[in-house]
């Protein structure tokens, strides 16, 4: 059997449905299956079982022996979040339970990190794992990925074969539960069908024009390519980077929403809220030559092609939003 948490939500549903695409059956569903909404995203899934959240540790314990693999996907990702425990229990100390059944029961084990670990940049975006304990996230949230990736690399027993992945801005089908955290493309073709326009964040550093910050955005079906290498790959443990490796602005991204709807481009320029003002990334970009040196070879989608797929073929035909 293979093990995903975060099941219903965004990625792990998307690697759900990659996972059967691939004729892979036995999978475990773990989350709180509380939000209908979103576990519409698990509709039409081949799953041998549900299993919820909480009750994930004792299940595992039992069923071990079953288990072939584990993508520890599920967590707290809102980057607003400031209540620290909840954090810490859900992502943190959480992930640490899955990570010491993985070393006693020799289960290969991917988990999500992220790059809010990688806060303005100020040590670049390489997954050196020498230089992690350099990072300083800007938000909760990425402190408690940070802080598992820290104590994971410091762990004398580790899982046989194990996988930090550090997303990037991931985008894609299955997002239309995640509100303020879905992708600018979600939010963008939302404003654009409803006012024919789309508001973007003014920039409040000098060194970018308005609508010219820039992200590395990634298209959820890489995402869950590169998760389906690394359960085939089962070598070379660690921490990787997982964007597209190419920064691009959010003017190019809207620009290729309204292209990809067919209608006239027209973009104003917000306040960004003074909630994240201070905490706001203005650049990133996956240095992606560590995932490339072990042999990962799979073009990354565009942003022109996975915008253009996203919008095409999920959001206008009203399937993943």
């Amino acid at each position: 059997m293979i093990i995903v948490t975060g099941a219903a939500g965004f990625i792990g549903s998307c690697l759900i449905k990659k996972l059967n695409s691939e004729n892979f059956n036995a999978i475990v569903a773990v989350d709180k299956f509380e939000d209908e909404t979103k576990n519409k995203n698990l509709e039409g899934a081949q799953l041998a079982e549900k299993v919820d959240r909480d009750e994930f540790m004792i299940w595992l314990d039992k069923n071990n022996e079953n288990v072939e693999f584990i993508f520890h996907i599920g967590a707290r990702t809102d980057t607003a979040e400031f209540d620290m425990d909840l954090l810490h229990r859900l992502n943190t100390d959480y992930t640490k339970e899955i990570w010491k059944r993985c070393v006693s029961y020799q289960i290969p084990l991917v988990y999500a990190s992220s790059a809010a670990t990688y806060g303005l940049g100020e040590e670049g975006y390489d997954d050196n794992e020498s230089t992690i304990q350099k990072l300083k996230p800007l938000n909760p949230y990425g402190e408690s990925k940070h802080e598992f990736d820290i104590w994971a690399l410091s762990q004398k027993d580790k899982p046989f074969y194990w996988a930090g992945l550090k997303f990037f801005n991931v985008y894609g089908p299955n997002e239309y539960h995640k509100g303020r955290m879905a992708s600018v493309i979600l939010h963008a073709f939302k404003q654009i069908n409803a006012t024919d326009k789309m508001k973007l964040f003014k920039s409040h550093n000098p060194k970018f024009k308005d609508g010219e910050q820039m992200r590395d955005f990634v298209y959820v079906k890489d995402v869950v390519d590169v998760c389906y290498y690394l359960m085939h790959h089962r070598k070379n443990s660690g921490i990787y980077n997982l964007g597209s490796g190419k920064a691009r602005t959010f003017l190019d991204l809207t620009r290729n929403v309204f292209r990809a709807m067919n209608k006239t481009e027209t973009i104003e320029f917000i306040d960004t809220p003074e909630d994240i003002r201070d905490k706001y990334q203005y650049f990133t970009e996956a240095n992606m030559k560590k995932l490339k040196s072990i042999g990962y070879n799979k073009p990354f989608s565009t942003l022109e092609e996975g915008v253009s797929d996203y919008v095409k073929n999920y959001l206008i035909p009203n399937k993943g939003y």
